[in-house]
């Protein structure tokens, strides 16, 4: 035998392929010659060993499953029906050179094909096989193979799946042999068309219906590997994707209990949701989208993010029924509401919705989908999720409105005060809204209103919504819930449920069951509780087809009962026990506990000192950023007094240049009349010349004496007006050169400031938001360790209550530890005494068993009774009378001769009054006597009608001796089964 590498395809597909294109390689085993054995010789059986070397990686998961596949058989038909047919070359592979025969395996098995297949991929059972041969005629059709037309339009397509679910839904070894044959036309498909309509169809199929386990984990590695196959077409990837998700689903919600229809698989099939609405219990409602695979649980996270519900945990949808009886309007209060399980699918609710209108007669049943709380628990409180609370409003005032919380006057009036205040909001005058009555009508319930009159109910009412005038609509909520958690029955979740058992007479005929953590078994159709009346204890039964939601809620809230008992025991018992028990006793669970509290009391402390570290590095932050703060206002009035002094200096200056031009104006008034002078001094010279020559030079002597003295006076005038303005103009230039010193100076001296300062400013800048960031990353990192924290004291708490739960259920374990040694104790002294009292019995037995013997050998081995039959209905028409009478219960008696009465005696009479029962009584211990050894035999003799097989057989309603010593026979040996073996041949 040797081992060859195909380089083309095989010849398996190349009749039923199409010869463009090789369809897979793997390695094959052949042998020498070009002939071949009709009877399937040369198909080579494999060992999952050999298997796993013949088959290429993606079939890997099939190598377990080789026994569930009938490959021999379907290859030995297959090859019998190409032989038939006269294609003799359909199992050759192409080939260069000399012609081989090889021989065809598994792998060839599940490749793509044309031709309807012989019998089944799978061993199913033999009534099965036709219609497992008839799907795989429909998916050739779907897939465009066996169609003249070519591939079915949309209506053929529904048509096709609708009778694949129709013939596979139920049936689980149909379903495996469905996805075998979907899957096997999808390996080596030459025709893309082809192979992208048996993905379809293979999403379509695992929408609905999931395969078993082992065909369900083959299939999820094949479409796996397909899904993420490199070379794999990016549009048949989308759809393997689409069926592993699909597959996912169908296998954790089990398969449809209803046929999809039409609009399902055509929704499906063109991409398209369908829509419906989900009720709340404020009658507002939501429009969610749905396919056939969706589920409840899919329908309550989509309804959760469309409301913005992030705690949805505790919610589910409810299916709510009420009936309404002719054009009767439904009785508030009347409808049932019926938990959904999460993996039920939308697709079938509807349709039972439908079905049960369908089916409903005389009344209209109206169905409707509701979201709303599964239950009630204590940490709904910690919730501050708005939605949450809205809902939780809406659901506990919905309650209270129907009656299922009985409160007392004071109570009902706050309430409605509260729930008018959430609705409209506080009004200065609300009793002149034109809906005031019909607001105390509608959150008042109606038992309650009709305790009192309803003006009484108006004041009331009225007085305490005005004292709630700084209440927001959320306070009114918030202090509505708080009221109704406080009560007895606060928090309960309801069940309306029809009694089957009221041993003391005290329910009525309408039962709501409110369940909640104050406080029971169950079945699927009925709940009971017990409950200890005056002393006697009472076992009330209820019909439901809640009972195991019931049960769900009750174990619940006894679960957290009963952890807060035992912490709340373990706290008061903790000062006055010693730690010795304690560290005598310690359980594996308790061990790993205490080592999570120590876990969790490190990691506390540690972020405990992260959270005082960041606290003290943002204690420093903040000091240096005072200190900045600081530097920067001081470096803010030193600026301000620079200014304040250069501010100074343009004074100055300015004063200096004032100064400067009023000695120029001086100047040049000191020049103007030196000026004059002049003039004057020249007209003088002038005039006295002409004197001189006009007049006696002695009568001028006096003149001109005067006047050279004017003129001496004005030169001496003018030198000191010149020596002024010299010193003026040499005052001028010196604080001209001072002012341009200074205010060079201060130009220089207002750069450099202005630059120092900008730095300065540029550098405070950074910092500070350098600061800023880290404060804000200080203050992101110290609110995510206190939620760190809080998470971890949340934990901590919950491991010290469940280390509280084990130190008491510790205790309770030593109390139960030592009532079993007592029990064990006198368990053994019992035994002792009980061996004692088998010993005695024994003996007993055997005394019983000899005087009873005796005594049936005292009444004779044979004893012959009699029994008289009462007249028939026919002899009494016929009036006729009694021959025979008893007197007593061993004698009979009949006239004879002369009319003398003859005389019988027999071991016992019945006469025509004795029932079957008296009968059998007085032969009832000849049973025992059977059962101990003895041999019995009863008959019965007598003329024709005289009652022998009514005796010993009797009827269906009034049996026989043969029946009743049957029974009494199986009586006896379950009676004694634990102390003798029997068998009965």
């Amino acid at each position: 035998m040797a081992q060859s590498i195909r380089s083309n395809r095989s010849s398996f597909s190349s009749l039923i392929g199409n010869g463009d294109s090789p369809l897979h390689n793997s390695s094959s085993f052949s042998n020498g010659g070009d002939g071949y054995d009709s009877d399937g010789s040369n198909f080579a059986p494999l060992t999952p060993t050999t298997l796993s070397r013949a088959i290429p990686p993606e079939l890997a998961g099939a190598i377990p499953l080789y026994d569930r596949f009938q490959v021999e058989e379907f290859l030995r038909l297959m090859q019998k029906q190409i032989h038939s047919s006269g294609k003799r070359g359909f199992f050759l592979k192409k080939s260069v050179g000399p012609q081989v025969r090889e021989k065809f395996t598994f792998e060839d098995m599940l490749c793509f094909q044309k031709e309807p297949i012989p019998t089944s991929l799978l061993k199913i059972n033999s009534d099965l096989v036709s219609r497992a041969m008839k799907l795989f005629q429909i998916i050739l059709k779907y897939i465009g193979v066996d169609s003249d037309r070519g591939p079915p339009n949309l209506d053929e397509q529904i048509e096709l799946v609708g009778k694949l679910y129709k013939q596979t839904l139920k049936r689980s070894e149909l379903r495996d042999e469905l996805f075998a044959q979907i899957s096997k036309q999808t390996r080596n498909n030459p025709d893309m068309q082809s192979l992208i309509r048996a993905w379809e169809l293979m999403y379509l199929c695992a929408s609905s219906m999931p395969p078993s386990k082992d065909i369900g984990a083959f299939l999820s590695e094949y479409i796996h590997n397909v899904a993420h196959g490199v070379h794999t077409d990016s549009e048949v990837q989308v759809l393997a994707m689409s069926a592993m998700n699909a597959l996912k689903r169908s296998i954790k919600a089990g398969p449809r209990h209803t046929i999809p229809g039409r609009e399902e698989i055509e929704a499906l099939l063109t991409g398209r949701k369908l829509t419906t609405i989900v009720f709340f219990l404020d009658e507002t409602f939501e429009e969610i989208a749905y396919d056939m695979a969706t589920t409840v649980a899919d329908a309550v996270e989509e309804l959760a993010g469309i409301i913005k519900l992030s705690a949805y945990s505790s919610f589910s949808l409810f299916e709510c029924r009420k009936a309404v009886t002719g054009s009767k309007s439904p009785e508030p209060g009347n409808e049932e509401y019926i938990g959904l399980d999460d993996n039920k699918y939308i697709g079938d609710l509807l349709a039972e919705f439908k079905a049960s209108k369908d089916r409903s007669k005389g009344e209209i049943l109206h169905c409707k989908l509701t979201f709303k709380k599964k239950l009630f628990r204590e940490s709904d409180e910690a919730v501050t999720d708005p939605m949450f609370v809205q809902l939780s409003y809406v659901q506990l005032q919905h309650d209270y409105i129907l009656g299922n919380y009985p409160v007392g006057r004071d109570d009902a009036a706050q309430l409605s005060a509260l729930q008018i205040l959430a609705d409209i909001g506080f009004v200065v005058n609300p009793e002149s809204c034109t809906d005031w009555s019909s607001l105390l009508e509608q959150y008042l319930p109606r038992q309650i209103a009709i305790t009192r009159a309803k003006r009484e109910w108006e004041l009331d009412i009225l007085s305490r919504y005005r004292l709630m005038e700084h209440f927001t609509k959320d306070d009114a909520r918030q202090q509505f819930l708080r009221i109704l958690r406080t009560l007895p029955y606060g928090n309960s979740v309801f069940f309306s449920v029809r009694k089957i058992d009221d041993p003391i007479g005290l329910l009525p005929g309408r039962i709501v069951l409110g369940i909640n953590k104050r406080g029971f078994g169950s079945s699927n159709t009925a709940v009971f509780f017990k409950m200890r009346v005056a002393g006697v204890l009472h076992i009330f039964q209820f019909e439901t087809k809640q009972g195991e939601e019931i049960c769900v809620a009750l174990q619940t809230h006894i679960n957290d009962v009963m952890l807060r008992r035992y912490s709340k025991a373990r706290s008061v018992a903790g000062g006055s026990t010693n730690g010795d028990v304690s560290n005598n006793f310690k359980t594996p669970s308790m061990e790993v506990y205490e080592k999570r509290i120590q876990e969790l009391s490190k990691a506390v402390e540690e972020s405990q000192n992260n959270a005082e570290r960041l606290l003290e590095e943002l204690r420093e932050k903040r000091n240096q950023e005072a200190n900045l703060l600081e530097e920067m206002q001081a470096l803010r009035d030193a600026l301000r007094l620079e200014k304040q002094n250069s501010e100074e200096v343009l004074l100055t200056c300015d004063r200096l240049r004032t100064l400067c031009e009023d000695k120029d104006k001086a100047l040049q008034v000191v020049q103007s009349e030196k000026k004059g002078l002049e003039a004057k001094f020249t007209k003088l010279g002038t005039q006295a010349t002409e004197n001189i020559t006009k007049r006696d030079v002695a009568s001028n002597n006096q003149a001109l004496q005067k006047l050279q003295e004017e003129l001496k006076l004005c030169t001496e005038e003018l030198h000191e007006k010149e020596e002024t303005l010299s010193r003026v103009l040499n005052e001028k230039a010196l604080l001209e050169q001072k002012l341009s010193r200074l205010e060079k100076k201060n130009a220089d001296e207002i750069e450099l400031l202005k630059k120092s300062f900008e730095q300065e400013r540029q550098g405070l800048k950074l910092r500070a938001s350098e600061l800023e960031k880290k404060v804000e990353r200080v203050k992101k990192d110290l609110v995510t360790t206190e939620s760190a924290l809080s998470v971890r004291d949340a934990e901590l708490a919950s491991i010290q209550n469940n280390l509280k739960e084990l130190e008491e259920l510790r205790e309770m374990k030593e109390d139960i530890d030592r009532k079993n040694e007592q029990t064990a104790a006198i368990l053994k002294m019992q035994a002792a005494q009980l061996s004692e009292l088998e010993v005695l019995y024994k003996e007993e037995q055997t005394l019983r068993k000899r005087y009873f013997n005796t005594i049936e050998d005292m009444k004779g081995k044979i004893r012959v009774y009699c029994r008289m039959r009462p007249l028939s209905e026919k002899e009494v028409s016929e009036k006729q009378r009694r021959v025979l009478s008893s007197t007593d219960e061993f004698t009979v008696e009949h006239l004879w001769k002369d009319d003398k009465a003859k005389q019988h005696i027999y071991d016992r009479v019945f006469d025509g009054s004795a029932t079957q029962e008296d009968v059998f009584e007085d032969t009832r211990y000849l049973v025992q006597s059977a059962v101990d050894g003895f041999n019995v035999c009863i008959f019965a003799y007598g003329q024709t009608g005289s009652g022998k097989t009514f005796t010993i057989y009797g009827s269906g309603d009034n049996p026989g001796l043969t029946p009743r010593a049957t029974n009494e026979l199986f009586k006896i040996l379950k009676r004694d089964s634990n102390k003798f073996s029997f068998s009965l041949k």
